[in-house]
């Protein structure tokens, strides 16, 4: 028996991951709480993807609803399995810049308290397993927005002449910047993650993402915008474009994509390597571009309005650098580019969003 534990189950790419690694044959515990509700409310809940997985996967799926930060359940969980688990895929965070200045120490207890807790199980019962962290692009903070930018009619582009014009990678310094307090819970659940890999000599590889998305993303207003950008274009609910005259730019990766990424990696795990992955420069758009992409694909007007006050901290121009993960899997190419992840994210769910439904 091989045995994976995925955090987050629920969510977008929890649901992805425990549902290719249930193809793939491994017994798959999937912890997931439904905090989403709690972060965003009803709406976002991700129970229902929980119910999918175990009806889809109803001998290799089983869910466990604990918290991450609960070290007496965790241990239970990883007790159980033991040396058998041979993968932990943590997707469980609180994933919103916003959200986390409401309650800074959910947040951090969240995203970093409960990542410590998760490696040192996985140290005490498997410490052979491969142990991915989902961590973020923000733990650079807004260092990003110190590169020379030019404005364009669409979109804020990077000088084609600095050498990041291939996009952002590792080597950016994620100190002396506002990172939001987000930023700042993930930048230690992500050193942490490095360090049990280096000082422990664990299978950790901690991915820090741009823009995550997908057909299944349970987009709300404080996070998941393209997921929310399409919701509320088929649905008319007013969005509210902030700062950067809707020209800030984002790389968008699909969850199969991402996923792909975990795979190779656990076949050849590297320990404590830090890769930056997103949609690149394959996949990648500015707000603007994203509202027209939005419109043309539902045939509607999206209603929207523009705050010239950008959030604290925020990008005005993020595109991930994926060199090094490419250098050290070279078989692995994205499939999903921006119109063809919109357009799947649109036939999946404009029926449930147009009835009313999340």
């Amino acid at each position: 028996m091989s045995v994976a534990i995925v955090t987050g189950a629920g969510g977008l790419v929890g649901s992805e991951g425990s549902n290719a690694f249930c193809k793939q044959g491994y017994d798959v515990v999937g912890i997931d709480n439904d905090m989403r509700r709690y972060f965003f409310g009803d709406s976002s809940s991700t129970e229902w993807q929980t119910r999918r997985l175990q009806a889809d996967f109803q001998k290799s799926f089983r869910h466990e609803k604990a918290d991450i930060r609960d070290e007496s359940e965790m241990g239970r969980i990883f007790k159980r399995y033991g040396s058998d688990i041979s993968l932990v895929l943590h997707c469980a965070a609180q994933p919103s810049h916003d959200w986390a200045a409401r309650e800074p120490m959910t947040d951090f207890s969240i995203n970093a308290t409960g990542t410590l807790v998760l490696l040192e199980m996985t140290r005490a019962h498997c410490p052979n397993a491969t142990f991915i962290l989902l961590s973020t692009n923000k733990v650079y903070g807004d260092t990003p927005n110190r590169l020379p930018l030019l404005e364009k009619d669409t979109r804020w582009e990077i000088d084609p002449s600095h050498e990041y014009r291939d996009g952002i990678p590792e080597s950016m310094s994620i100190d002396s910047s506002m990172h939001s307090l987000f930023g700042a819970s993930k930048v230690a659940a992500d050193v942490l993650a490095q360090e049990y890999g280096r000082y422990f000599g664990m299978n950790t590889g901690i991915f820090r993402g741009g823009c995550l998305t997908g057909q299944n993303h349970a987009g709300a207003e404080l996070h998941g915008f393209l997921s929310y950008l399409m919701k509320c274009t088929v649905t008319g609910q007013p969005y509210t474009v902030l700062g950067y005259k809707g020209k800030q730019v984002r790389d968008n990766i699909h969850s199969v994509d991402l996923i792909r990424c975990f795979e190779a990696f656990h076949r050849d795990p590297q320990p404590g390597k830090v890769y930056n992955v997103g949609g690149g420069r394959f996949s990648n758009c500015s707000m603007r571009e994203a509202i027209e992409l939005c419109q043309k694909i539902a045939g509607k007007e999206l209603s929207w309005t523009y705050k010239d006050e950008s959030r604290m901290g925020d990008h005005q121009w993020y595109v991930s650098d994926m060199s090094r993960f490419r250098s050290d899997y070279p078989a692995w190419e994205p499939e999903y580019a921006l119109e063809r992840i919109l357009g799947e994210m649109y036939e999946a769910n404009r029926d449930a969003w147009s009835n009313g439904k999340s």
